[in-house]
């Protein structure tokens, strides 16, 4: 199996290269990739408008599935947790959140993270390695077999396992599948990339796609930053708010910024008030996330008046402050939570 080639680790013009140069007309590749994206099939044989011979080629010399859907859990909100095996045995975690007029799969990016910070459970695991293009991709063609006939995945958010910009290139390359017309087709206004803030990383992908960006802040200023995100020591919060401002983005698009609310750590008055201060210059959104408690947390989550109290304050000055309502606690699938516990 190790030696066989991942057709979803080919963007839609390597594919047409390699099929061209296994002696096929570069339409086969076309074909190829109606049946694995538009078809969700696996198995060459059913891939009928294809020559006998050149399925038995392909299946001695490819393979198309990444992950291996291992197991599902289903909270009482609705929130899907799958678990996936890889081909060399590693697993990760995605999620599908199912809200109103809306269907989004959470999709990892690594197995394990490296960067460390001290409210995710994910870190806590170390890191493993990262995913290949096809292995991101496949999280969703996998997803999208979950569903049922009246279901439509609407919507992409790589908030996953791992640090999506430590894998820039797997994940750029994943992207061009997704958004391409041949690919999984999906509009690169439907995707959101969670960050901790890579700088050169951000910059580098805003030349390359239009997509969404959200920044994982949590804090408003350096010492708690660094703290409780040992990021912040390489790229402190002057450096990280430069590079937002630097960001190639549609003019009326607006930089996400997450924040994460801990009891007795970030959520007073006064760090509101910095917040603000700290983001006035930016067209910015604030996503206040409360912190979802796990087994030995070193955190807790604040008292619904001091999440209140921490969006008036914002309000008043002026921002879109929205209180994310995390879905799949009652599995572990809540933000910050995914850790495959197989």
């Amino acid at each position: 199996m190790s030696g066989l080639v991942s057709l979803k680790d080919f963007t839609p013009t390597d594919l047409e290269i390699w099929v061209q140069e296994a002696g096929q007309p570069a339409f086969r590749a076309r074909q190829l990739l109606k049946w694995i994206y538009s078809q969700n099939i696996e198995d060459f044989e059913a891939m009928t408008d294809l020559s006998k011979n050149f399925r038995a080629w392909l299946a001695q010399n490819a393979r198309i599935p990444c992950v291996v859907r291992e197991r599902v859990l289903t909270d009482e909100d609705g929130t899907r947790k799958l678990l996936f095996r890889l081909q060399d045995g590693e697993r990760i975690e995605s999620v599908l959140i199912d809200e109103e007029r809306r269907l989004t799969l959470c999709v990892s990016s690594q197995v394990g993270c490296a960067l460390g910070c001290r409210f995710c459970l994910t870190g806590e695991a170390g890191f493993r390695r990262n995913l290949t293009a096809g292995e991101i991709v496949d999280q969703i063609c996998a997803a999208k077999r979950e569903l049922g006939p009246n279901e439509r995945l609407t919507n992409l958010v790589f908030m996953g396992m791992g640090e999506p910009l430590a894998n820039l290139e797997q994940v750029v390359k994943a992207l061009e599948i997704i958004t391409s017309d041949h690919g999984l087709n999906f509009s690169t206004r439907k995707i959101t990339l969670s960050t901790v803030g890579l700088v050169p990383e951000m910059l580098k992908l805003s030349r390359l796609l239009p997509i969404k960006l959200a920044v994982s802040l949590h804090a408003a200023d350096d010492e708690t930053r660094s703290r409780i995100m040992p990021i912040n020591r390489r790229y402190p919060l002057s450096e990280l708010l430069e590079a937002c401002r630097r960001l190639e983005m549609p003019r009326r698009q607006r930089i996400t910024f997450e924040y994460l609310l801990m009891d007795g750590v970030n959520d007073s008055t006064a760090a509101a008030r910095q917040l603000a201060k700290l983001l006035k210059s930016l067209r910015a959104k604030i996503n206040l996330i409360p912190f979802n408690e796990y087994p030995n947390a070193a955190f807790k989550r604040p008292s619904p008046g001091r999440i209140a109290a921490f969006q008036e304050i914002l309000q008043e000055e002026h921002f879109t402050a929205i209180v994310r309502q995390s879905r799949g606690a009652g599995i572990m699938a809540a933000c910050g939570q995914l850790r495959h516990s197989h």
